[in-house]
């Protein structure tokens, strides 16, 4: 039995909200109209003081009390003045009629020198009091005030029918909207929900096969999908019983099979207990041979005793064997990086010599134009053309010397950032495409001698917190690799650098035209002491370093691709910044 209607509860919901909002709606509406009129009626008592101010002050100057009380009786019989008082030049009360506040005690018998506003919530009175001035020869003279009240009934008398109106519109309005709501509730839930039960109510689920419930609704909203998915699940009931059917005859056959291999089982262990018989007195044979067996195995296991026992005794001679490798291992990556660190001193010292020959032939020679200018001079030989061909020729030689030196000078400060680099794992910041730059310049000795091409592709304004030193390694090993391995037997191999970035990660592509791996060499890449150049002093070391040095230093990842032929690319992936070291303070 249905204890509480939906559609009657949200109705109740929507409605109350309405209720609600339409009372505080009114409520501020009368305020704001009750606001407005009081300011009216004191708009109105300003324009009634201008207007009987002056015959007042004459009435007042000329001490003609009875033509004072007569005006103060004419403002009295305006409907929104509710008292009014009129005081002399000595603050004396000369009329007071209608209600009023205890003026006295306002203004201690002294006169206002200007407009002033009285208002009393308890008694809901209000108004303005206001100075007389008699002007006589050019002279301002005050010659009492008057003060006009008006009060709270007045303004609700003013707006009683306005109040009336708003009343009785939100009382239309709500009338109309409950019976709005009344009828668009009924069509659109209460009667499809009564026809939605009264189906499933009447529903035969002996007979389900082709009963489903329909709603009568021109919309589709969630009383059609209910719909649906009640016939869904009708039709899935239906599915069910019809396999729960054939399951049950399917049982019934499986219990007859069941009840002849019960028969055929009883007659097999009728059999087999014959058997049983006869093998217990194998087993009984068979009980004394293993006794004897267990003889000879105790020995054997003793014997096993003895051979674990050596066998600990070299697993702790192969440990201390591995740390020992492990030691050896550490002392033979130091050599590998002090060796890189060997070629790139061999390498930049020939690009160096070349700047400083340059500068040395360059210096000779000017040493020897000065020397044929210092003779002929002192042989007092010395003509205009030969100075001015000294100048052109020291000229050339300072530009050829400044030039060469610089390139000198580029150098050393590459080599020795790099040198640095190498040799130390410190966190410094970097411009990644000028750091890599220098790197690659510190390794020109080596592409100089090729014709490969290197392309590198890099933001300008990528500004990094990284160890420089595992940045240098990495990009030496690969290119070295490429040069060494990838193109061997080729004159024109490219090599291609895209790096970039997001928020929180740096993406280094590295890719050769050369000659790849196979896949069995791939699986081995990264393995240490794994190389093809072994005749040829090659230490297999070169991507193991690469690996740890991405793995570990830089908390990163790397991938390697290839197939013979098709060259070798590498994907590098690790944190774009790694948290700088405290400085440490002398404290002495």
């Amino acid at each position: 039995m249905l204890q509480q209607s939906l559609s009657k509860k949200l109705l109740t919901s929507v409605l109350s909200v309405y209720f609600l909002l339409t009372f505080v709606v009114t409520c501020g509406q009368v305020i704001a109209e009750y606001v407005n009129t009081k300011d009216y009626i004191r708009d109105e008592l300003t324009t009634l003081q201008k207007t009987f101010s002056r015959s007042l002050t004459r009435a007042i100057w000329e001490l003609n009390i009875k033509q004072t009380i007569t005006t103060a009786e004419g403002l009295l019989a305006i409907p929104m003045i509710e008292g009014i008082i009129v005081r002399d030049d000595s603050g004396e009360v000369i009329s007071q009629l209608g209600r009023s506040l205890d003026i006295h005690k306002l203004y201690s018998q002294q006169l206002v020198q200007e407009e002033v506003m009285l208002e009393d919530s308890k008694s809901g009175l209000f108004g303005y009091t206001f100075p007389l001035i008699f002007e006589f020869s050019g002279r301002a003279t005050q010659v009492g005030d008057v003060t006009l009240f008006s009060s709270r009934e007045v303004v609700f008398s003013r707006i009683m029918v306005s109040i009336y109106f708003l009343i009785g519109n939100a009382m239309i309005k709500t009338t109309f909207l409950i019976i709005l709501f009344l009828m668009a509730f009924r069509k659109l839930l209460t009667d499809p929900l009564s026809q939605l039960t009264d189906q499933i109510e009447n529903l035969e689920l002996d007979e389900l096969e082709g009963q489903h419930i329909e709603i009568e609704t021109e919309e589709h909203n969630e009383l059609n999908v209910m719909e649906q998915s009640f016939n869904k699940l009708i039709d899935k009931v239906v599915q069910y019983r019809l396999e729960l059917e054939q399951a049950q005859k399917e049982l019934i056959i499986s219990n007859e099979k069941l009840d002849q291999h019960n028969i055929q089982l009883e007659q097999d262990v009728a059999r087999k207990t014959s058997n049983l018989s006869q093998a217990m007195m194998d087993l009984q044979q068979q009980k004394y041979e293993l006794e004897k067996q267990k003889i000879v195995l105790t020995d054997e296991v003793d014997l096993r005793r003895s051979t674990e026992q050596e066998l600990l005794t070299k697993q702790t001679e192969l440990e201390r064997y591995v740390e020992e490798l492990s030691l050896a291992q550490e002392r033979l990556l130091g050599t590998e990086k002090m060796a890189a660190l060997g070629g790139l001193v061999a390498g930049i010292t020939h690009d160096i010599n070349t700047p400083i020959g340059i500068g040395v032939t360059a210096i000779s020679f000017l040493q020897e134009r000065l020397n044929q200018l210092e003779a002929a001079y002192k042989e007092k030989t010395l003509s205009p053309k030969a100075l001015e061909e000294f100048i052109n020729d020291a000229k050339q030689s300072t530009s050829l010397l400044t030039t060469n030196l610089d390139r000198a000078s580029e150098l050393i400060a590459s080599f020795k950032q790099i040198a640095v680099d190498q040799a130390s794992d410190a966190v410094r910041t970097i411009n990644f495409k000028d750091y890599v730059n220098e790197v690659i310049r510190s390794l020109h000795p080596k592409l100089k001698k090729t014709s490969h091409k290197l392309q590198l592709e890099c933001p300008d304004d990528l500004v990094l917190n990284l160890p420089a030193g595992a940045i240098s390694q990495i990009f030496t090993n690969l290119i070295m690799n490429s040069l060494i391995h990838g193109f061997e037997n080729i004159n024109n191999g490219i090599i291609d650098i895209k790096i970039a970035s997001d928020e929180t990660f740096l993406t280094i592509d590295y890719k050769d035209n050369g000659s790849g791996v196979t896949e069995q060499q791939l699986k081995k890449l990264f393995d240490p002491f794994f190389t093809t150049k072994r005749d040829q002093g090659g230490s297999g070391l070169g991507t193991h370093i690469m690996f740890n040095l991405v793995k570990q230093t830089l908390s990163g990842s790397i991938e390697a691709i290839s197939e013979p032929g098709e060259g070798l690319h590498y994907h590098i992936q690790f944190p774009k910044n790694m948290p700088k070291p405290l400085p440490i303070f002398n404290q002495n």
